[in-house]
């Protein structure tokens, strides 16, 4: 019976022969043939052409070189629900995980750290609201598989030009504080005229509670009398996002 390696159970190898040094044996065959043939499929059809472990599997790759990865990228998806499920996990949550070290927790997190930079670029100093689904992609790669409630406002000038994207608070799974008078002062330090606030439900289920609809009153009296608009409120589940505007709370 053929034993699973993880990371942390490697051997390290030089990567050239010389005298009185073990050099690493060749892959097995059917390891070898089968990233051959992921990296073709991906390089053929891309990421639509391949389900969410075989994604993961290429990224893995990378960290075990000399295993089978098929096994860790199942248990990372058992645990963790998708594969921005796995990217999003804190890195004490994957290192849970068998087979899970320090280079597979690195290479996620880089993968995690360029998806929301590459998102982040498609909004960042541009006209908001004409690329608004631009901003729920950004909103959902960033919070959407927290495990933990966190708020972030987004600060807008007089054109609606994001110019700044800050998060305001983080909390626990059904529960983030937030203190409206630091939300103002915040956008009057930024010169921001109109804000969009968001915040994600762990849960998966984006329908506010009576908290959130409470607290975001108290945000849009204080930013009336200081001549900020509220554009919207987005709450960001698993798979939906809800508007308080589109639902009549704003």
């Amino acid at each position: 019976m053929t034993r699973q390696l993880s990371e942390a159970s490697l051997p390290l190898f030089a990567p050239a022969a010389a005298a009185g040094q073990r050099v690493a044996p060749p892959l097995p065959s059917y390891i070898r043939d089968h990233r051959k043939r992921l990296r073709a499929r991906f390089l053929e059809g891309g990421a639509a052409a391949m389900p969410d472990y075989e994604l993961l599997e290429l990224v893995l790759f990378r960290a075990i070189p000399r295993a089978d990865v098929k096994p860790l990228a199942r248990r990372l998806l058992d645990r963790f629900g998708d594969l921005g499920g796995v990217l999003a996990a804190p890195i004490p949550r994957l290192t849970e995980v068998e087979g899970v070290g320090e280079a597979v927790s690195l290479e996620l997190k880089i993968l995690e750290a360029a998806a929301q930079r590459m998102r982040r670029a498609q909004v960042l100093r541009r006209q908001v609201l004409s690329s608004w689904d631009a901003l729920l992609d950004y909103c959902h790669t960033i919070m959407a598989h927290r495990e933990t409630e966190a708020f972030r406002v987004l600060f807008l000038d007089r054109k609606n030009v994001l110019i700044a994207d800050e998060a305001q608070g983080e909390g626990t799974v059904d529960h983030v504080p937030v203190y409206p008078r630091e939300v103002i002062k915040r956008a009057l330090e930024l010169g921001a005229s109109a804000l969009i606030l968001v915040h994600n439900h762990p849960s998966g289920d984006p329908t506010p509670s009576a908290a959130d609809i409470d607290m975001t009153a108290q945000i849009a009296r204080a930013a009336e009398a200081l001549g900020i608009t509220i554009h919207d409120h987005l709450v960001i589940g698993r798979s939906r996002e809800l508007s308080f505007r589109s639902e009549g709370l704003l």
